[in-house]
């Protein structure tokens, strides 16, 4: 595993120094961070055609990460990937995602947002890149408590459809040689394990359809999210690193009362200060092989985000594993011996 490494989406800002990508890495390499996770919608950071045309600035833009002490972890496309597939009750909402000119035109704003995509693999090819951050949009999350009841066959066509418009897009990647990893999170139709195994049946198990591990998600779900990488660390290509807390109480539950994050029962919180198992995390990731990124991605109902950023930085290097290449008890090994071997059996 590789890291720390910190997400920029939540840090970007027109204020110095979180203003241009020169001084945001250096801001961030000077806390200790080794990778940078790229918003590719922030114009203020980085220019996604360009990156995707030209190999002259993406080695300009490796050199300014190079020279500050971090290197581009992955490509985000968040925002765009959301826009793949949205439902109209949605619309007006997600409109500020995309260009100004596209608002109001739905079409045109899914037409774009595939565009994004396909940029977002030719560029993520000429980082060398292997993994790329995204959404998956949702058709299907208005109705995600059964009532009213679905009318039979809803959930089928929603996933067909999804399929439909990402499988042209990972085959994109496909060719580009990257994956793409989404990250489970509810307002997505892909929040969980099921909807996750859903969308791979629809795409014919597409070998570049993979997560972006984040467990703060399932904790707002009370999903097992220890179990989840014992089911899914053969797909599990990308990883954030982000906590939260569940505390229900006699007023509110999972769905959160309409109320905002300060005062939700589930709720986001910088590194250290949530309830999630990370020992147990980085454990289970390490078994299994994990030789991605440990992303930082800071959201926090209370702490401001400087500080969650210095703060994360030796979180995130104090749970990083070194995998032993040994047993630990090797100083007692009795050697290969059949003969041995048969004697403790009582063989012989």
């Amino acid at each position: 595993m590789k890291g720390p490494a910190i997400f920029l989406a939540q840090f970007a800002s027109d204020e110095a120094p979180f203003n241009s990508l020169d001084s945001i890495t250096r801001y961030m390499a000077d806390l200790g961070y080794k990778g940078v996770q790229i918003p590719t919608w922030d114009a203020r950071l980085f220019d996604l055609k360009l990156a995707a045309e030209s190999q002259d600035y993406v080695d300009e833009i490796k050199g300014i990460c190079a020279q500050n002490g971090v290197e581009v972890t992955e490509l985000s496309t968040h925002l765009q990937g959301q826009l793949v597939a949205s439902h109209p009750a949605y619309d007006r909402m997600f409109d500020g995602f995309a260009p100004a000119d596209l608002h109001g035109n739905v079409a045109a704003r899914t037409e774009w947002a595939v565009q994004q995509l396909h940029l977002a693999a030719k560029a993520s090819r000429r980082f060398g890149l292997k993994a790329h951050a995204t959404f998956s949009g949702a058709l299907l999350w208005h109705t995600f408590y059964p009532w009213p009841q679905r009318p039979a066959g809803l959930v089928e066509e929603g996933f067909a459809e999804l399929a439909r418009r990402w499988t042209p897009i990972l085959n994109a990647f496909d060719e580009n040689g990257v994956n793409v990893c989404y990250e489970l999170h509810p307002g997505e139709d892909l929040h969980d394990g099921v909807t996750f195994e859903r969308f791979l049946a629809a795409v014919g198990n597409h070998p570049r359809a993979n997560i972006l591990y984040d467990p703060s998600h399932f904790m707002l779900q009370q999903l097992d999210y220890l179990a989840f990488i014992d089911f899914y660390h053969d797909r599990i290509k990308a990883f954030h690193v982000k906590d939260a807390e569940f505390r229900p109480n006699g007023k509110a539950g999972v769905y959160g009362s309409y109320s905002g994050w300060a005062d939700r029962p589930g709720r986001f919180r910088s590194l250290g200060d949530g309830q999630i198992d990370f020992t147990g995390i980085f454990t289970k990731l390490t078994h299994y092989g994990y030789d991605g990124w440990a992303v930082l991605e800071w959201e926090c109902a209370y702490k401001h985000p400087e500080q969650g950023a210095a703060e994360g930085a030796p979180f995130i290097a104090r749970h990083m594993i070194r995998k032993a290449d040994k047993a630990f008890d090797d100083f007692a090994r009795t050697g290969a011996d059949i003969g041995l071997v048969r004697q403790v059996l009582g063989l012989q």
